[in-house]
């Protein structure tokens, strides 16, 4: 007689618990008579193998199930192939699916899956098309591929038939056609979606409504983003990790730190996600007591050890001024992979230690691990503030011949930089005029700064055209041309410029600097006399700047080109934001502290002279973040070597 009902659901009980275990052999060992009187109980023993990826094991629970002459049964069949899918061998798997009997639906929708999971559209594209029936998820399968390696339009476009065929989508399907929306930054497509999900009643679907605020957030309008948040009757993790990393996307930095608090007041715990984006924004605003803080948060949460979450602190690190730090968060990673490395590698070129950045490399190859696009503009960055041209158009030779990889406009532009910073400037313009990628503002207005460091006016007016014609709300380079101008006494140009910049309503972008101390950001504008300590800070410049001349500092007054007297020129550069920055923090930090501060925009000659001069008189080590890079100024000297 066989097992009673209680009996058998007892024994599917236990070898269930044994299977979650990991205990696949002792589960086989122990319910061998039942597995070959209900073959179906296979089911368990498979479906255990995938989060092992046993695949030696599943090939023998194979066998088995052909010696048990269930190998036909569907049931059985498609856990077999789920488990190849999952696993990633996608041979076998499709061997396997070529000799079912009788496949399903189900069977065609888990090697799509595998195919879409491997990256092979292709496949999964020719398995989809030959289907003779298909059902939501099949749908779902084939738009999630095609968003997940951004064929957006494709996804899109798929979402539409599927939609003509009568098929009503899920919320998975809004979740993937939403993203799609989001890549391609496409508002107009993204209402009609959302205009969609209200008459389908998915409003308020908890991933429906976080891909509708992403879509709107990744799109440049975070407010719209914020509404749909903000309307969802009961928020997750996920809905709080898009407010964060949308406002993080649109350059609201203290709005993430701001949001953060929240969602610790509200009383969910922070995830890898959340970490990732808020560490962005301590980078951002350089505020390393803040960063500091969160990092012990993450160790905290148990997220530390997450790639992407170290990847971020060694940038945050990194961009506050601390790459001892940064380095320490690298090297106490176990298997660090391409994308640490790369980090790393960044942030020796960010803080100008091209060399080291060259050796990280050759490390890093001798490891064994391939470098990829992102290695090499690190690499690349590094060469070009370091004044290292031969070693930097090796290894663009080097990532093109050996590696493969086509270069991106990114990787040209920092060939450009390397050019144009070495006087090579004619040829950093063929280079622009002859390369396979479309030319945008950013490649012309870096070698506009390299005609300015080179002082080579005529080449400046033509290339000026250019770097106007692609961006003329650019304040940043009818200034740089104006410089050039008024540097070579062409006050004509000059005027042309800034009655450009006036009839096209452009502002120029005023210089800030910021610094943290005791966890809070004081910021300075030039000639800011706003702050309570203004009386103080400028005391303390004008006895600087008197020290500072006894030591030979001459004020660069002809750099000034309003038109006033030497006297108000030499006020003119005592105010910089730089300079109010670094004068508050010597008054309100102890001796010996290192001072760290933020511009927004690249330092002047005159600030770099005279911040050096600082460092000598007052012993103090200063680190400078600006647009460009980082500058250690230390007895004296810069780490950049006056080359930026």
């Amino acid at each position: 007689m066989g097992k009673s009902y209680s009996a058998t659901t007892i024994c599917i009980e236990q070898l269930t618990t044994l299977c979650s275990q990991g205990l696949i052999k002792e589960a086989f060992g122990r319910f061998k008579s039942d597995l070959w009187s209900d073959p179906s109980l296979f089911s368990h023993l498979l479906q255990a193998c995938i989060p092992r990826k046993s695949l030696s094991l599943g090939k023998q629970l194979h066998s088995l199930i052909i010696t048990s002459g269930c190998s036909s049964d569907k049931f059985v069949s498609n856990h077999l192939l789920n488990l190849y899918s999952k696993i990633g061998d996608l041979k076998s798997a499709s061997t396997l699916f070529g000799h079912l009997p009788r496949r399903n639906i189900m069977s065609c929708n888990i090697l799509i899956n595998g195919f879409v999971q491997k990256g092979d559209l292709g496949c999964a594209q020719k398995v989809f098309d030959e289907m003779p029936a298909r059902n939501v998820a099949t749908w779902n399968a084939m738009v999630t591929g095609l968003v997940q390696f951004e064929f957006n339009e494709e996804g899109l476009g798929l979402f539409s038939e599927m939609h003509e065929l009568g098929f009503l989508p899920d919320e998975f399907t809004l979740g993937s056609v939403l993203r799609g929306c989001a890549g391609l930054r496409g508002l107009t497509a993204g209402c009609q979606v959302h205009a969609y999900v209200v008459k389908c009643g998915f409003e308020f679907n908890l991933v429906v409504g976080s891909s509708l605020a992403h879509m709107y957030m990744k799109s440049g309008s975070l407010v719209e983003g914020e509404k749909v948040i903000k309307s969802m009757p009961i928020r997750n993790v996920v809905a709080w990790n898009t407010l964060i990393a949308g406002k993080a996307q649109n350059g609201q930095s203290e709005g993430v730190l701001d949001q953060y608090n929240m969602m610790k007041i509200a009383g969910f715990r922070p995830d890898k996600v959340t970490f990732v984006s808020v560490l962005s924004s301590c980078s951002e605003l350089a505020t390393l007591g803040q960063g500091q803080q969160i990092h012990a948060e993450a160790i905290k949460a148990g997220a530390s050890s997450v790639v992407a979450v170290i990847s971020t602190l060694i940038s945050m690190y990194s961009r506050c001024g601390c790459l001892e730090d940064s380095l320490k968060a690298f090297r106490e990673c176990e298997g660090a992979d391409v994308v640490l490395w790369s980090s790393v590698i960044s942030a020796y070129g960010f803080h100008g230690r091209g060399e080291e950045a060259i050796k990280l490399f050759e490390q890093m190859e001798q490891e064994g691990l391939e470098a990829n696009d992102v290695t090499f503009l690190s690499l690349l960055y590094a060469c070009s503030h370091c004044g290292m041209k031969e070693k930097g158009i090796e290894l663009f030779d080097l990532m093109v011949q050996k590696y493969g990889l086509k270069p991106k406009l990114e990787h040209y532009t920092c060939v450009v930089d390397l050019l144009g910073r070495s006087g090579c400037l004619e040829e950093a313009e063929a280079m622009i005029r002859s390369m396979p990628v479309k030319a945008d503002a950013i490649i012309w207005k870096t070698l506009l700064s390299a005609c300015k460091i080179h002082k080579n006016a005529d080449m400046a007016r033509r290339i000026g055209q250019d770097v106007l014609r692609q961006d003329p709300e650019d304040s940043a380079s009818y200034v740089l041309l104006s410089n050039i101008h008024a540097s070579a006494r062409r006050w004509q140009d000059v005027s042309e410029v800034r009655t450009a910049m006036r009839d096209r309503k452009v502002k120029k972008e005023p210089g800030i600097s910021w610094l943290e101390i005791k966890n809070k950001v004081y910021q300075f504008r030039m000639g800011d006399n706003c702050h309570p300590q203004y009386m103080a800070i400028d005391l303390h410049l004008k006895e600087l700047r008197s020290e500072m001349k006894l030591h030979g500092y001459v004020p660069d007054t002809g750099s000034v080109l309003h038109d006033m007297d030497n006297e108000e020129k030499e006020y003119d550069l005592a105010h910089h934001s730089e300079k109010l920055a670094i004068a508050f923090a010597l008054i309100n930090t102890p001796e010996g502290v290192p001072v760290r501060v933020m511009k927004n925009l690249r330092v002047c000659i005159d600030c770099h002279v005279a911040i050096k001069y600082i460092s000598q008189i007052k012993n103090r080590e200063i680190i400078v973040r600006d647009a460009s890079r980082f500058h250690h100024f230390k007895h004296g000297k810069c780490s950049c070597g006056d080359y930026w």
